[in-house]
């Protein structure tokens, strides 16, 4: 999944190329909005929300739509001047605006919609606060990760509905800086202000150009952009060495459980990497829809709740 500092990039170049332009053509090319026609429809703003790109345009009549999309694993908008060649195969393409300044792609979307603009809230009113917009709610986020309290902490941050803007990178990450292990349940944090402002801090730190990176210093000035330098305190480090402390880092799996869907022959999710991290017993089916990577420092994340990795 993209990180919430990718979506809001992509949002602030669309807006910037598009905010203000008049469709000259439209090419949805996903069977339910095939003949969709919105040329001559103007391009308002383009908004990010969480993961999720809100693209809002008003028609000649003063009738409003928004195209919705999210990125999903593979997907990406990209910019080009007008009938520009494209960098990547036309067959991924699944949506192609075109106006008299710039033409704007979306490539391999995992998800586009077009929807009345008032009506947003049917496709991304469930998130919860987005740590890059202006609906940022410590408290509000807060209160929802706590209301599951034997939920994985690294299951909890990627949870949209309760923080909009955290991937896979920046749980890593954040659970580090933390010193959590991303598989200590929820009720293990202590102080939830801090990690939510770490995770901001990293988030709006990567909102400018060049490679992301979460070493920063003590001014919050990223520093792991120089030449030599990891760009990570832990993510995709696995066997070498912690920053702080030198033990090797290590990669496991987290799973999220879903009731209704099992599994044969799993025990808890991630639980060949993290032990009885998660909800559930050992040997027992697992509901399994979504496993995925973490990276964690042994020494300075010890598990809470569970035996060590």
């Amino acid at each position: 999944m993209p990180e919430g500092d990718s979506v809001w990039r992509a949002a602030n170049q669309l807006h910037t190329a598009l905010a203000g332009q008049k469709l000259l053509a439209s090419d949805f090319r996903v069977p339910r909005f095939a003949t969709l026609n919105l040329a001559g429809w103007t391009i308002e703003e383009v908004v990010p929300r969480g993961k999720h790109l809100l693209m809002r345009l008003a028609g000649p009549a003063h009738e409003r739509l928004t195209i919705h999309s999210h990125l999903k694993m593979e997907g990406s908008w990209q910019v080009y001047p007008p009938g520009g060649r494209w960098r990547k195969p036309g067959f991924t393409a699944r949506c192609v605006l075109r106006t008299a300044v710039a033409d704007a792609v979306g490539f391999s979307l995992g998800l586009l919609e077009v929807i009345k603009t008032s009506e947003e809230d049917k496709a991304v009113g469930f998130l919860g606060p987005d740590l890059l917009g202006p609906d940022w709610d410590p408290a509000e986020a807060e209160r929802r990760v706590a209301a599951k309290p034997d939920v994985p902490v690294g299951v909890a941050l990627l949870d949209q509905s309760n923080l909009a803007g955290i991937g896979n990178i920046y749980r890593c990450e954040v659970c580090f800086l933390a010193g959590i292990h991303p598989a200590s349940p929820v009720a293990a944090v202590r102080d939830w202000p801090a990690m939510f402002a770490d995770a901001k801090q990293l988030l709006e730190a990567n909102l400018g150009p060049g490679r992301r990176t979460t070493l920063l210093n003590a001014r919050g000035t990223p520093v792991g952009r120089s030449a030599g330098r990891p760009g990570y305190w832990v993510y995709r480090r696995e066997h070498q060495p912690c920053l702080r402390c030198r033990t090797p880092i290590r990669r496991a799996v987290l799973g999220k459980s879903v009731p209704g869907k099992t599994v044969p022959g799993k025990g808890v999710p991630g639980k060949s990497a993290v032990g009885n991290a998660a909800a559930g017993s050992p040997g027992s089916g697992a509901a399994v829809t979504e496993e995925r990577d973490i990276y964690f420092c042994p020494t300075c994340q010890p598990l809470l709740g569970g035996p060590e990795a």
